[in-house]
C-alpha cells in the first residue's frame, strides 16, 4: 500500500469526533502519521488558546489511527494509559500539527508517542500512549 493510499484510508476511517475537531490526516505510513487541527474557538480555554483536553483528544485520535493500521477484521482498540506535557500555548488562529510514531508495537499493546508543534515549529505538547488491542 502506497502512503498516498495509506493516507486516504486512514482519513476515511476517522470517528465523527474527530470532524467536529477539525483533525485532517496529512501523511501516513505504518510507523508515521501526522495531522493538523486548526485552533479555533470553539476549542479554546478562556484565555484564547486551545484547551488543554482538545489537545489530547487530538493525541488520543492520532493514537487509535495508528493502532487501527494494525487491526484485524473484528479488532477493535481503546486507549489504556496516557500521559500529557504541555509545554507551550497554542493560541486562537494557529494550527496544532502532530506527529505520531511508535514506541511499541506489541501484539496485544502498542505504545505511541505523538508530538504536537505549533506553526512557527515549537513544541506545544507531547503525549504518551498505550492502546490495546481487542482481538476479535
Amino acid at each position: 500500500m502506497t502512503t498516498e493510499d495509506l493516507t486516504d484510508e486512514l482519513r476515511s476511517i476517522q470517528p465523527p469526533f474527530a470532524d467536529l475537531l477539525g483533525i485532517t490526516i496529512t501523511s501516513a505510513t505504518a510507523t508515521r502519521i501526522e495531522a493538523e487541527m486548526p485552533v479555533i474557538k470553539a476549542i479554546c480555554n478562556r484565555n484564547d488558546v486551545l484547551h488543554g483536553g482538545a489537545l489530547m483528544a487530538l493525541a488520543d485520535n492520532m493514537g487509535g489511527t495508528a493502532t487501527a493500521f494494525h487491526l484485524r477484521p473484528g479488532d477493535t482498540t481503546s486507549t489504556i494509559e496516557s500521559k500529557t506535557n504541555f509545554m507551550k500555548p497554542l493560541p486562537l488562529g494557529d494550527v496544532a500539527y502532530a506527529c505520531t510514531t511508535p514506541l511499541h508495537l506489541g501484539w496485544r499493546t502498542l505504545v505511541w508517542q505523538t508530538a504536537i508543534t505549533r506553526r512557527d515549529g515549537k513544541m506545544a505538547g507531547m503525549v504518551t500512549q498505550t492502546q490495546i488491542i481487542i482481538r476479535a
